[in-house]
């Protein structure tokens, strides 16, 4: 039984910060060599990036992975937009969630499965300011907890 190897290249902490994240899946993502380089170097920046549906397919926006230093001509531009590859139920399911509830498709983490590159997709509801407020609150009185629990 072969063990597949998770490595993660990067995470959108800010994603969970400004939305509740209600549903997420993997979805692949097609790459060239040197941008799958780049990723290995760990050159990558989710933060503004978002997802959209066109013509029946998937794709990553916003996704900034910089150009791999030994790449010269090969490189792709830093910015592009970047098919994401998922079964076409899924992406019509995903499709319709989105026009009918408001939604937001944003890119949650991206990571090495074994040796293929994946993304996990996360299904988003906006958090308002006052749900952030609430969060932070919540989460400084869990470390308060836990750091009296400790010395106790």
């Amino acid at each position: 039984m072969d063990k597949v190897t998770f490595k993660t290249i990067a995470e959108n902490r800010k994603a969970r910060h400004d939305y509740f994240v209600l549903e997420s899946f993997e979805c692949g993502i097609e790459l060239f060599g040197t941008e799958v380089k780049s990723l290995r170097a760990g050159t990558v920046n989710l933060k503004e990036s978002f997802a959209i549906v066109e013509n029946r397919e998937l794709f990553c926006v916003g996704m900034h992975i910089s150009p791999y230093e030994k790449g010269n001509i090969f490189n792709k531009d830093p910015l592009r937009k970047k098919k994401l590859l998922m079964h076409k139920r899924e992406i019509l399911k995903l499709s319709q969630k989105v026009k009918q509830e408001g939604l937001t498709l944003i890119p949650i983490s991206i990571y090495f499965k074994g040796s293929l590159v994946k993304v996990q997709l996360g299904v988003c509801k906006g958090k308002k300011l006052y749900d952030k407020r609430d969060s932070a609150a919540e989460k400084d009185a869990k470390r308060e907890m836990d750091r009296r629990q400790k010395y106790d």
